[in-house]
């Protein structure tokens, strides 16, 4: 039997030691995955340089890491090279967010794809599998020539929809790209939690990246505890005029859950001076992160709009999803099938 071990490969050590947890404390989860670590080294030039620090050799190795800037990217990749030339069985990268994910069509005449780039990458580094979360496009699972598995927002999120659902609350698409989003997510409450749930949908066009020209609602927010579902919240702009519309229309609440949390530039005080009332996120990214830099701006700034951005977001664990998906790569099972279980 291969044995399994789980890497963190950027300052990820709290959802790694979450996993390994749900893993080895859960009999029905099959055999123990172990934790171990990767050394690495900066360059005063700036190049990176990883090794292990125990030996690989014939072993299912999962590399957890979640690259959102160019120096983990290279990371992952010099890290997938290493363990190859290590000699282990099987590299499966465990990918919460998957980088370049928005690039999965060319935009511009002579753009690039780089969601494609990313997967190609990884591959030719010799991964032999990959799990990621709730990825921009689901067509971005065609790149790959490799084992995809693939979590989706629905599972992560539905017990905290079912926890504050009333017969008030429905689901909001923000875009038309959506739809399958908020129906997921309408079958999953209704499969798993015996909750009936109506659904609306914005039409937006926009001019320019993070700029929204118009929103139309399709549907009635009219006295509506309204949920919007999104893969991605950014600079936030795009989420806080859905909310300020909802609001407007005569919806009674706005909050939002969101599968990625990028938080940048504006996006702490955006949310803080807007009419959302939360925002739910999963740890897919690093919040502490983005904690820490908001809570230094507010310390510099003393802007209380930051302040309340800090206290609006809340965070979802994806630790027993990405538990499953080990688990069922090491015991040759079901994803499906343990997902089904609900345990």
């Amino acid at each position: 039997m291969v044995e399994s071990v789980l890497i963190s490969l950027d300052g990820r050590e709290d959802l790694a030691n979450s996993v390994i947890e749900n893993i080895n404390l859960n009999k029905k989860l099959g055999k123990t995955v172990s934790l171990d670590y990767v050394n690495s080294q900066k360059f005063s030039d700036g190049e990176l340089c990883v090794d292990f620090q125990n030996s690989i050799r014939g072993k299912r190795v999962y590399l957890l890491s979640s690259p959102n800037t160019s120096d983990e990217i290279i990371k992952l990749n010099l890290a997938i090279d290493a363990a190859k030339r290590a000699a282990a069985k099987e590299i499966i990268p465990i990918l919460p967010y998957f980088p370049y994910a928005r690039q999965d069509k060319k935009d511009q005449s002579r753009g690039p794809i780089g969601a494609k780039v990313m997967v190609e990458m990884i591959e030719q580094r010799g991964a032999t599998g990959v799990i990621t979360f709730d990825l921009h496009a689901d067509q971005i699972q065609g790149f790959f020539n490799i084992p995809v598995t693939h979590l989706e927002g629905k599972n992560v999120f539905d017990g905290y929809v079912a926890s504050i659902y009333d017969e008030d609350t429905i689901l909001c698409g923000p875009d038309a790209g959506s739809g399958k989003r908020v129906k997921r997510m309408k079958d999953q409450l209704g499969k798993f939690h015996d909750i009936s749930i109506n659904y609306v949908m914005l039409d937006k066009t926009r001019k320019q990246a993070n700029v929204i020209d118009e929103m139309v609602i399709i549907g009635d927010v009219k006295g509506k505890n309204v949920i919007i579902l999104d893969d991605m919240v950014d600079t936030a702009g795009t989420l806080c005029k859905a909310a300020e519309v909802l609001m407007e229309a005569g919806a009674k609440s706005v909050r939002a859950i969101i599968s990625h949390g990028v938080l940048s530039g504006p996006a702490f005080e955006r949310i803080g001076e807007s009419v959302l009332s939360e925002v739910i996120i999963s740890d897919s990214l690093r919040k502490a992160d983005a904690l820490e830099l908001c809570l230094k701006d507010y310390a510099e700034t003393k802007c209380i709009k930051i302040k309340n951005g800090c206290s609006k977001i809340k965070q979802v664990s994806l630790a027993r999803q990405i538990s499953l998906a080990v688990s069922a790569i090491n015991s040759h099972s079901s994803y499906e099938g343990l997902k089904k279980e609900r345990f």
